[in-house]
């Protein structure tokens, strides 16, 4: 599985401005209803489900890292939205440090293939020191493209 099979170019920002958790994540779904993959009318039905899912861990898996994810039926298939905090946010991450790079992924509620796949795909690129530096290194949204589109050539 590419990233940009469900990556939205739309869905990308470097300049994330939350301060907390639900910021990001409000934040990060307010990117798939610019990239058109949300209904603004849905927004308030995802902010709630992807914060239950923190409330039963932490997505923040460390080294500047957070995935938060979840399931809903306003979504057709995974999509998936990313963003940079350059100043850092509290994430209740697993190594109690501040997370700087967000994958936040949606899928239907009756998937589960396709969702646990894309959570194995980004936790193992994020793993690569190298590639998480490029990423918080990128000037804008089309050098992040072009990173995350280089990585997924070599997994090919």
């Amino acid at each position: 599985m590419k990233i940009t099979d469900f990556l939205r170019e739309k869905a990308i920002s470097v300049d994330l401005q939350a301060k907390d958790k639900e910021g990001v994540i409000r934040e990060m779904v307010q990117l798939l209803v610019k990239a058109g993959e949300i209904k603004p009318a849905d927004e308030e039905k995802i902010v709630p489900v992807l914060l239950a899912r923190e409330a039963l861990g932490s997505t923040g898996i460390g080294q500047g890292v957070g995935i938060p994810h979840g399931k809903s039926n306003v979504v057709r298939q995974l999509v998936g939205a990313f963003g940079i905090s350059r100043r850092g946010v509290n994430f209740d991450s697993l190594d109690g440090e501040t997370a700087q790079i967000f994958f936040l992924l949606l899928a239907p509620e009756d998937s589960a293939g396709p969702h646990l796949k894309a959570l194995a795909r980004i936790s193992r690129l994020l793993k690569d020191r190298y590639f998480r530096d490029s990423l918080k290194e990128a000037k804008d949204e089309k050098q992040v493209v072009k990173i995350i589109q280089q990585e997924d050539q070599k997994s090919l």
